[in-house]
């Protein structure tokens, strides 16, 4: 950090706290004033909710909020850190100037409309149509697996906007309003008992040519911002920090408590070992955050997110092993949805920890997907054959 830019916004901050005090307003009107002095996204472009500098910054920042009374982030605005850095990286101005604000201030919640039923892991075949009508788009399709699409206002919506042309190339990103006619979101039950995730479908639903981000046709491009980031934002979930690791806490609690007697060393092996991962997948996402050069990641963000993914399945995995015979009561599979997302599933405890986490592997990329992309991109290793790559979509074979 340089002197001149910590100084830049320190009074900033200064300034922020000076005209709203977090203790005396409600949380949505101090994060609009932190927007609107660029504190919201510091490495963001000034008037748009930042001050054009490095990212590190934004620790700075919410730490200084923090103290001086503000509230903690709410968890169901995670996608927050999805679509924002998607809209500003390559949003017009407009879309910039209605979608930034409102998305900080939690005033509007966004969810992410990407996968399809025939469209998981092989993004690019999604199905998806939107056929341009005038200055609206008319959208028809299905997509699966909307984290929290049940609360959302906006969605981060990928169609198919040129079957003609390569499935990479044909596709066109918008922003689309959940509340719109013709858009239905329906719950998906988890084996956790809760809805977390859903499906929703579009029928002859209409999105103004204004709420597209990005050209038409460069809706790959637009999407790889997004899923970098959320790859990031998962992958970053369980590193945690000194006071909070994730998983490998409920681990060392459950340890902690069980009697002497009933203690083995091979366990007190396997706990150091998990413990060891624990701490290098930490410290992996702060070499990630300190090398960050801008607002977008780098592979570190992928992976994180695959060890975060199976580093939490074996963690809770050898806590219920721990436990024995009492991990496999007191657990309550009601049906419920939730009001926020749940990466690790820490914070509902153990038993739902060991459930929740079998999505890990599966939420903002495969792991079988994230090995191809780490060998390929960053290793350099060959490619798998892709035999449909310059294929027109309409003549990509599907089951």
């Amino acid at each position: 950090m340089s002197n001149t830019d910590l100084a830049k916004v320190e009074s900033a901050i200064e300034a922020l706290l000076a005209e709203c005090d977090p203790k005396k307003v409600d949380d949505r009107t101090f994060r609009g004033a932190r927007f609107d002095h660029g504190l919201a996204w510091v490495h963001f472009p000034v008037g748009h909710g930042g001050l054009g500098l490095r990212p590190e910054f934004n620790r700075v920042i919410e730490e200084r909020c923090r103290k001086a009374g503000a509230a903690a982030q709410d968890p169901s605005s995670f996608f927050m850190a999805l679509a924002g850095p998607t809209i500003v990286t390559h949003g017009s101005d407009d879309v910039k100037k209605r979608f930034l604000r409102p998305m900080f201030t939690g005033e509007e919640k966004w969810c992410q409309l990407f996968s399809e039923p025939g469209a998981g892991s092989d993004f690019a075949g999604l199905g998806t149509r939107a056929v341009q009508d005038g200055e609206e788009w008319i959208v028809n399709g299905q997509k699966v697996w909307n984290t929290l699409a049940h609360l959302a206002d906006w969605g981060m919506l990928v169609t198919r906007t040129d079957p003609d042309a390569p499935k990479h190339k044909g596709m066109t990103y918008f922003a689309i309003d959940m509340h719109s006619t013709g858009v239905e979101v329906r719950p998906l039950r988890q084996i956790t008992g809760e809805a977390e995730f859903n499906e929703v479908y579009m029928t002859d639903a209409r999105v103004p040519d204004s709420q597209r981000i990005g050209e038409v046709g460069e809706g790959w491009r637009v999407a790889l911002t997004t899923l970098m980031n959320e790859r990031t934002a998962i992958g970053g979930g369980g590193g945690g920090n000194a006071k909070r690791r994730g998983p490998i806490d409920e681990a060392i609690k459950v340890w902690n408590n069980t009697p002497a007697d009933l203690r083995n060393a091979a366990h007190k092996d396997q706990l150091m070992a998990l413990y060891c991962k624990s701490e290098a997948l930490r410290l992996t996402n702060m070499k990630g955050a300190q090398a960050a050069k801008a607002g977008n990641p780098g592979p570190e963000g992928s992976i994180a997110k695959l060890m975060l993914a199976e580093f939490n399945k074996k963690v809770t995995e050898f806590t219920l092993e721990l436990m024995g015979a009492e991990a496999m009561v007191d657990y309550d599979y009601t049906f419920r949805r939730p009001e926020a997302l749940s990466v690790d599933g820490a914070d509902g405890g153990i038993r739902h920890a060991f459930l929740r986490v079998r999505a890990n592997s599966i939420e903002g990329g495969t792991s079988e997907i994230m090995r191809n992309i780490l060998g390929e991109q960053v290793l350099g290793l060959p490619g798998e054959p892709r035999v449909d790559k310059d294929l027109p979509w309409t003549k990509v074979p599907r089951s």
